[in-house]
């Protein structure tokens, strides 16, 4: 499994909660999303958590895409 560096990932105030409650947290947690941008997110999409986020079929969708074009 890879690693992560979750000073490079979370906001300040997240990088020393457990896993469950950073999946648990607004997606603002994530460092570079403002609480704007989690408000955007949420009206758009209905993404209210960090795990809502990773969850989000077009993040998948993006993600498989990207691992098709680095597997060519």
């Amino acid at each position: 499994m890879a690693s992560i560096d979750l000073d490079k990932v979370l906001d300040k105030a997240w990088a020393d909660k457990s896993l469950p409650e950073i999946l648990a947290a607004p997606v603002g947690a994530l460092k570079g999303v403002s609480d704007r941008d989690g408000e955007l997110l949420e009206e758009a999409f209905g993404v209210k958590t960090v795990a809502d986020l990773a969850d989000l079929k077009y993040v998948r969708w993006a993600q498989a895409l990207s691992a098709l074009r680095t597997a060519e």
